[in-house]
């Protein structure tokens, strides 16, 4: 069963996110230490708050260069919410730079007649591209659920693996890059779909190697 780390910093709602990843056939962990980070078999960073007090809980903890080192090495990685937001260079959000993991920025979504900001509720997902690993058995107009006021805007629109539509804008909803991936929705509240999602998150840890020294 794979093991997967699930990051402390104060930022998130680490019951969901463990019990969504119980029911994806995992088995998840709490820690903010650095080396169970590189002892587990993934890592996942959920978040829920703003950008700078988030950049400098990680900080606090010395968890910003393991988590670079966690993505260097391979192992997979999912982001979720906020926990996409500071892979990022920065945010209009806040004055912290982020990790700089993905070129772009953080942007706030722009006011328009007929919208609410923050986006929250259920949205429906697209797929500009070919599918990610994460999309396997998931069809383009699934509904997932949100609650955010900013949006990643990555400088490669390769790295983009889903979006959403809020009033007339299409923003970012996931990224995926190699071993790195993220969703700015919350896959342990989406329901069947956020559950398919993870279980293919898993899939991918399980085709990998058990971590050597655990």
């Amino acid at each position: 069963m794979a093991r997967i780390a699930v990051i402390d910093y104060d930022m998130g709602n680490l019951h969901s996110a463990c019990k969504g990843l119980e029911q994806a056939g995992a088995e998840p962990y709490v820690t903010d230490r650095a080396a169970d980070l590189l002892q587990a078999d993934a890592v996942v960073l959920p978040g829920v708050g703003a950008f700078d007090p988030a950049i400098q809980h990680l900080r606090s903890r010395d968890l910003i260069q393991p988590i670079r080192d966690v993505i260097a090495s391979g192992k997979p990685f999912l982001g979720i919410c906020l926990g996409l937001q500071v892979l990022f260079e920065g945010s209009e959000e806040g004055l912290e730079s982020g990790l700089g993991l993905v070129p772009g920025w953080i942007r706030h979504f722009q006011k328009e007649p007929g919208i609410t900001i923050p986006h929250m509720g259920w949205n429906q997902l697209e797929f500009p591209q070919a599918q990610s690993q994460l999309w396997q058995g998931v069809e383009g107009g699934e509904w997932v659920y949100f609650v955010h006021s900013y949006y990643a805007e990555p400088e490669d629109s390769a790295v983009i693996a889903a979006t959403v539509t809020h009033g007339s804008q299409q923003v970012t909803a996931a990224i995926a890059q190699d071993n790195l991936m993220a969703v700015q929705f919350h896959p342990e509240k989406s329901s069947q779909t956020g559950l398919k999602l993870l279980s293919n998150f898993v899939a991918v840890v399980a085709k990998r190697p058990a971590t050597v020294g655990r």
